[in-house]
């Protein structure tokens, strides 16, 4: 078995796996950091950014590549569509990708790029929420992009990284990047997803059963568990041990794993979520008594549903209730209102509130009461009407690179009363506002990442007890930011990977499943061989398909058919001559031999006994007969009929069924 690390975002993992053929790519993260080398899409003109001097290199000046690059306070960015860095597709072509797991909707957003004009023919596998919110993201997505299309695309500057600044000249295989997809893309890639279920099994073409089981991470998010009859390995990624609003994770199915491969661990290890949440909503309610707006640039599902309870009873609490909440997505609609009919999907708290019946999330009662407010775009009809300061922003992109945040930063960027908090650790939060420089609005880093940090996850594999831990190689390293966490050395055995990289995973097939049809079971007679085992002979055809291998009778010819019209006799079928075929077991009785030998007219027989070896010389056939512990050896030089009368003779003095 063999791992393919096709991506070097570790937050937005890609595997393959293959197995005996078999090739199974474990989720299709899309690394989005990329779009901060380009300049944002702001859905009117801007005089500020459509002012910014052009980049010329010192040395080497093309001057095709004039206007490709701009500068903004000593930073270098592409004025062109932001591009992505799809999973490398050298290493593994996707036509050859068999299955498709995904973990969770933020790990699906490269599935365009392998689903569509790759020739791919494969079987995609995810739970219900995964694929709807996944859907939400990437409408939004192209949305945003299509929105407010770039004239031209700038790809000169590629050919001449080592004579750009920092970061352009350390970009990661910029050739690569690639344009968004388009939204049929989008419609055609998700129709080739099946939806499954918690707990559901799922046979992958007869190698393994997949079962996808709660994460605790957001809605539908799952890890996968391959198992067969002999191995179980488990894909970890994703994964939180907090009490939020999706399904708690189910700890039990991943324990005493052959193979647990784990990702996906906390972006923001040394921080709190809860405190974090606690400071986002004390900046807001500064923010807005010094009579300013907050904006939070988000994504459209996920953290937000918390960000929307925890902050709405917190500017109650401080006695600003009055103060409107404004969420503004191209799938806002379809977001809100999905989120509430997901009972399943959730933890015990919101399936009783459920029950009650109630409604599980608190916006849709702030929907109904207008607390809170929802539009596609800021141009949509009726948002002007309704808006109104001081107030509170949450729209997207995270980035900042297009979206309605980038039109909020434009208004709002030079009103120190206004702040912009970050709650999404996927981008460092200084880049993200680096063309936007200088801004005069507060800038305040709350990160909200409840996936398994390093102290959550060395617990989790001690009680996981793995037989082997595969885990990136990043992860054995002191962290960056503090040098004190690491995943620890288990008892088990690890192995490490990195981006590009292929393993070999210590999982070798030894034995296999084989079914019998019923008819054939009939046949079985098991035959007492000593010491409480029985055995039996099955003799039929074995026939593999999609990796199940079956065993099935022969085709029986009848008597009639044994003899032709003018009496010649056809040969015995096939079964007929493996239902004659004898099996001998057993130990060999010498004494008896050398009986048989001397009816058989052979004399003048000399024994020698060697430890547990033994010979009989034939002196008069020139022939030697040598006994092993589990084999038996005649050399007779080329008298064939020597060898097989002795061969005969000797298979007399074995038991045999």
């Amino acid at each position: 078995m063999r791992l393919y690390c096709l991506s070097n975002d570790l937050a937005k993992p890609c595997y393959v796996i293959t197995f005996k053929g078999l090739r199974i790519m474990l989720d299709c993260g899309l690394t989005e950091q990329t779009v901060l080398n380009f300049l944002p899409l702001p859905f009117v003109q801007s005089v500020k950014l459509s002012n910014l001097p052009n980049w010329i290199p010192s040395r080497e000046h093309d001057p095709q590549m004039d206007g490709e690059l701009k500068e903004c306070c000593n930073r270098v960015f592409v004025d062109s569509s932001p591009e992505f860095t799809p999973p490398m597709d050298k290493m593994m072509d996707f036509n050859e990708i068999d299955v498709i797991l995904i973990s969770n909707y933020l790990n699906m957003l490269a599935l365009p790029y392998i689903t569509e004009n790759t020739g791919f023919k494969g079987k995609v596998y995810a739970t219900e929420p995964t694929l709807q919110i996944g859907r939400f993201f990437l409408e939004e997505l192209v949305e945003y992009i299509e929105v407010a299309p770039k004239a031209s695309t700038a790809n000169l500057w590629k050919d001449m990284l080592h004579l750009l600044p920092s970061p352009l000249c350390d970009a990661f295989r910029p050739k690569k990047w690639k344009t968004i997809f388009s939204l049929q893309d989008v419609h055609n890639s998700l129709a080739q997803v099946t939806i499954m279920g918690y707990d559901e099994k799922l046979d992958i073409l007869g190698a393994f059963i997949a079962t996808p089981v709660s994460s605790g991470y957001c809605l539908g998010s799952s890890n996968w568990v391959l198992s067969t009859a002999h191995e179980k390995i488990c894909y970890v990624s994703g994964s939180s041990t907090l009490t939020t609003h999706p399904r708690p994770i189910n700890q039990s199915a991943l324990k005493h794993a052959d193979v647990l491969i784990m990702t996906g661990l906390t972006q923001a290890p040394t921080v709190n979520p809860d405190t974090k949440l606690g400071e986002l909503c004390m900046n807001v309610a500064l923010t807005i008594r010094n009579n300013g707006s907050a904006l939070i640039p988000c994504y459209p599902s996920g953290v937000v549903y918390d960000l929307f309870e925890c902050l709405t009873q917190n500017l109650e609490n401080a006695g600003l209730n009055n103060v409107p909440m404004f969420f503004i997505s191209p799938v806002a609609d379809s977001s809100l209102a999905y989120s509430n009919i997901l009972a399943e999907w959730l933890s015990s708290a919101k399936q009783n509130k459920v029950y009650l019946p109630d409604d599980p999330f608190p916006h849709a009662f702030y929907l109904r009461n207008s607390k809170l407010k929802h539009y596609k775009h800021v141009f949509s009809d009726g948002f002007s009407k309704d808006f109104r300061q001081p107030c509170v922003v949450f729209c997207g992109h995270p980035s900042l690179r297009f979206g309605d945040a980038v039109h909020f930063i434009e208004m709002w960027g030079n009103n120190s009363n206004n702040s912009i908090i970050f709650t999404e650790p996927d981008f460092p939060y200084l880049q993200v506002l680096a063309p936007f420089q200088p801004l005069a609005m507060k800038a305040f880093y709350c990160p909200i990442d409840t996936s398994l940090n390093y102290q959550q996850a060395n617990k989790l594999i001690k009680e996981l007890k793995p037989s082997v831990l595969v885990i990136p190689e990043a992860y054995t390293k002191p962290h960056p930011s503090a040098p004190n966490l690491f995943i620890e050395q288990p008892d088990k055995k690890i192995i490490t990977f990195k981006c590009g990289e292929i393993i070999r995973l210590p999982l070798k097939r030894k034995l296999d499943r084989v079914y019998i049809t019923a008819e054939m079971a009939m046949k079985i007679v098991p035959r007492d061989v000593g010491n409480g085992f029985s055995v039996s002979t099955v003799t039929g055809l074995l026939q593999v398909k999609d990796k199940v291998h079956n065993i099935q009778p022969c085709c029986e010819k009848t008597s009639e058919q044994q003899t032709l019209g003018n009496g010649k006799v056809l040969p015995p079928t096939r079964e007929e001559v493996l239902n004659n075929v004898k099996y001998e077991y057993g130990t060999l009785d010498v004494d008896m031999l050398m009986k048989r030998l001397v009816q058989d007219g052979i004399t003048n027989i000399k024994m020698e006994r060697n430890g547990s070896a033994l010979t009989l010389h034939l002196v008069n056939e020139d022939t030697t007969i040598k006994f092993d512990e589990n084999e038996t050896h005649i050399v007779c030089g080329g008298k064939q009929s020597l060898r097989m009368k002795l061969r005969d003779t000797l298979l007399k003095c074995l038991q045999s069924f």
